[in-house]
C-alpha cells in the first residue's frame, strides 16, 4: 500500500468518525434502510468498525430531533426497524453540506 493510500484511509476514517451523523443522513437520503445495513455500508466504505450502541444512540437522537423517522417492516420471519429521512432531515443535511463546504474550502 502506498503512503498516499494509507493517508487516504486514515483521513476517510477520521471523517467518518467526526461526521457519522452526516454519513447516516447521506445514506438515508438515497433510500430508507435498517440500522444493521447502515452500519455495514459505513464499515465497507470506510474500513472503520462502528459499535451498535454508537449507531443506535445516534439514530435515536436523530429521531428525537425529527431528522429521521422509523417504522417496523417484516422481512420473512424477521422484523426490522427501517429509518427514513424527513423533510427536516433533508434541510439539516443541506445546511450541513453548505457549512462543511464553507469550512474546508481554501480562501
Amino acid at each position: 500500500m502506498s503512503m498516499e493510500d494509507e493517508l487516504r484511509g486514515r483521513i476517510v476514517q477520521h471523517i467518518i468518525k467526526s461526521l457519522l451523523d452526516f454519513q447516516v443522513l447521506k445514506i438515508l437520503e438515497r433510500e430508507p434502510m435498517w440500522g444493521y445495513k447502515i452500519k455495514r455500508l459505513i464499515e465497507k466504505k470506510s474500513g472503520l468498525k462502528i459499535r451498535h450502541g454508537t449507531l443506535y444512540s445516534l439514530l435515536d437522537w436523530m429521531k428525537q430531533e425529527g431528522f429521521i423517522e422509523s417504522h417496523e417492516q417484516t422481512y420473512g420471519r424477521r422484523k426490522r426497524r427501517v429509518y427514513r429521512l424527513t423533510n427536516k432531515g433533508r434541510s439539516f443535511l443541506e445546511a450541513y453540506r453548505n457549512i462543511v463546504k464553507e469550512q474546508i474550502l481554501d480562501d
